[in-house]
């Protein structure tokens, strides 16, 4: 494919053949205004802010679908687009709720940022109906608030192209549009994942997790409870760009110091009980192999996957490793194991989980997650939410020292911190499990080829004997084509990871929300992956199964993987589902 030349405001301009309008303007440094409009998953043209004049065309054409051509001569900025885009907004805005002082995106509101861009003020510019819409609070994971909504449909076409699942979209037509499930049910009645890649695409605040932050507050403020909080892998990955840090900044340490500011009794890390999951389902492969149990074993880990799985192919669910996800094993390990050693009654502990996904709200809720007769984690909040919360109680996270977890659930290795990124379970249940299959150690830890943000990674690895073939899907796209193989007979694999959000859990959707021009122009999952990989190679341990808090855990508890009691306390089962 060729080049071609073009001028953009009187600048010459060289882009590929192929290329939109919109895609060659950002190379030259001309950024034109977008709502709409994502990359590779919804490029309908349908809000009319890129519209740019093209000599020789009749119309204002649509920048983000309208190809360039040899010697076209393009105006992104002249009276009459400043005054289109203008009116656009003052359209839109009228019939738009605009509590912007008690919106949850305000100052990240993508519609909000083009007002203040263009000077178009809070005031109602055409006067007329109004529709009102009853927000759904229906799912456990999210609120849809129609009235912020903008029809620019990036949420629909996320969960029908990038997620499988379709379960919302545009119902009636005209001004009567709006976005909603089949029938107008109500979206926790439908088979939504609770993935929460809608709130991420959305570009204002008409899509949103529900928020627990009171209730964490109110825990911590209650002096007969014993408060403990775990975070995630991924979070230390995102975190920072809620507090102006470069994306992909490791904030594990002031992370830390922030949480125990906040005034949880103790501060812990869920790479722990990642590397505990290993331990379990690297256990557990190896069994399934020698014992000619049900291959492929499938990573149990991500809810939103798991969900999927339940309600899309619940004929396959013998698939599914038994453990429970790093979340569930923590919780149910500090209402056990810590419990006891502390001396507190298990429903005088709150567990908190800080998360990068909002179907982990849905997980905790799920049956058989009741290690000690209690849930094993009680409330879970999403990076957002701790961004939230760190603002609300006052704390300056920029200028924190950096600080450690709390022992003995705070220790964790260089396993246990990939596990937010798509190939990272992969790689740290094949450290262990091949270890353990070959009696030998590991010249070389790094399993690079299921690394990497593509869609599906393939690897066959020659293991004591035997040719092990793994495959690692993210985004649940992916996984459909995963799935029907397995159902179909034709899949060979022995061992394969599935992650419900594109990229993994670095990209999850309660991670910090990132403008479409940067989500347009730059590989987010990469670019945050990188940190969890980075902090690995740092580690001086590895492996999951060389954590000595997990060694500890073993020989004073559990016994050894897979044990009576580790099953009872770290395993789970799954529950067929319809499709609705």
């Amino acid at each position: 494919m060729g080049n071609v030349n073009l001028k953009i405001n009187g600048l010459n301009v060289t882009a590929p053949e192929g290329a939109t309008i919109l895609e060659a303007a950002r190379a030259a440094g001309i950024r034109i205004p977008t709502l709409c409009y994502l990359k590779d998953i919804n490029e309908i043209g349908a809000c009319r802010m890129c519209v740019v004049e093209v000599k020789g065309a009749r119309n204002l054409v649509a920048a983000c679908v309208y190809p360039v051509a040899e010697g076209m001569e393009v105006h992104t900025n002249t009276k009459k687009l400043l005054e289109s885009r203008r009116k656009t907004l003052q359209l839109l805005l009228s019939v738009h709720e605009k509590k912007c002082l008690s919106c949850v995106r305000s100052g990240k509101c993508e519609l909000q940022e083009l007002c203040q861009e263009l000077g178009v003020e809070d005031e109602n510019y055409f006067d007329g109906e109004k529709p009102h819409y009853e927000p759904d609070a229906s799912a456990v994971h999210m609120i849809r608030d129609n009235n912020k909504c903008i029809l620019c449909r990036r949420c629909s076409a996320v969960c029908e192209k990038v997620q499988s699942v379709g379960v919302i979209g545009p119902n009636n037509r005209g001004f009567a549009t709006f976005i909603g499930c089949a029938f107008e049910m109500g979206l926790g009645d439908t088979s939504c994942v609770g993935c929460g890649q809608c709130i991420a695409a959305c570009p204002t605040g008409a899509l949103y997790e529900k928020d627990h932050i009171d209730d964490v507050l109110e825990a911590i403020a209650d002096e007969t409870k014993h408060v403990v909080v775990q975070a995630a892998p991924s979070v230390r990955a995102a975190l920072g760009e809620e507090f102006g840090y470069p994306m992909g900044t490791d904030v594990e340490g002031k992370m830390a110091a922030a949480l125990r500011r906040i005034g949880f009794d103790k501060v812990f890390d869920t790479d722990f009980s990642a590397d505990l999951t290993i331990m379990e389902e690297a256990n557990e492969f190896i069994d399934r192999v020698q014992s000619g149990g049900v291959l492929p074993m499938m990573t149990s880990c991500s809810p939103g996957w798991i969900k999927y799985c339940e309600h899309y192919y619940p004929d396959q669910l013998a698939h599914l490793s038994s453990c429970k996800s790093p979340q569930q094993m923590f919780g149910a390990v500090t209402k056990t194991y810590y419990a006891e050693k502390m001396g507190i009654a298990p429903e005088d502990i709150v567990c908190v989980s800080v998360m990068p996904c909002t179907a982990k709200k849905f997980e905790i809720q799920r049956d058989d997650q009741y290690a000690a007769g209690v849930p094993d984690v009680d409330i879970s909040i999403t990076t957002r939410e701790l961004a939230r919360l760190i603002r609300r109680v006052g704390i300056d996270f920029r200028s924190l020292p950096d600080e450690g977890f709390d022992d003995p659930l705070g220790e964790s290795t260089g396993a246990g911190v990939i596990f937010g990124a798509s190939g990272g379970v992969m790689e740290a249940a094949l450290r262990t499990a091949v270890e353990k299959l070959t009696g030998e150690e590991l010249e070389k830890v790094e399993f690079t080829e299921v690394r990497g943000t593509q869609g599906i990674k393939e690897a066959v690895y020659h293991v004591a004997g035997m040719d092990v073939k793994v495959a690692a899907a993210s985004g649940l796209a992916n996984a459909k084509i995963i799935m029907d193989k397995v159902r179909a007979g034709e899949a060979d694999y022995h061992f394969i990871e599935i992650m419900c959000c594109p990229g993994g859990c670095v990209n999850g959707g309660g991670q910090p929300q990132v403008h479409a021009d940067v989500r347009n122009f730059q590989d987010v999952k990469a670019i945050r992956a990188r940190a969890l990989y980075d902090n690995d190679a740092a580690k001086t341990i590895r492996k999951s199964h060389e954590n000595p808090s997990v060694q500890k855990l073993y020989r004073e508890y559990f016994g050894k993987p897979g044990s009576e009691k580790a099953h009872h306390i770290l395993h789970t089962t799954y529950v067929k589902r319809t499709i609705n």
